[in-house]
């Protein structure tokens, strides 16, 4: 079995169970208008200068709005 064909059979296995842990993960968010990232923690450094309310939402709703992960939580 080549390494193409077996990548592809453990993303295919994986993948479906990724999708579940992310749409029951919740981020925080800031809706101000030039937020672009979402946050694992409320606290986090990223979330400081938010100038408006902090949301909760789901990780894959962050994702499907475009948002990408805060610099200070990586």
């Amino acid at each position: 079995m080549s390494k193409l064909v077996l990548y592809m059979f453990i993303a295919a296995i994986i993948t479906p169970f990724t999708s579940v842990v992310e749409a029951d993960k919740e981020v925080y968010i800031c809706n101000g208008p030039k937020s672009k990232r979402y946050h694992y923690r409320k606290n986090c450094r990223g979330l400081k200068r938010c100038s408006t309310r902090i949301y909760k939402m789901s990780l894959e709703e962050a994702k499907e709005e475009g948002r990408t992960l805060c610099g200070w939580e990586d």
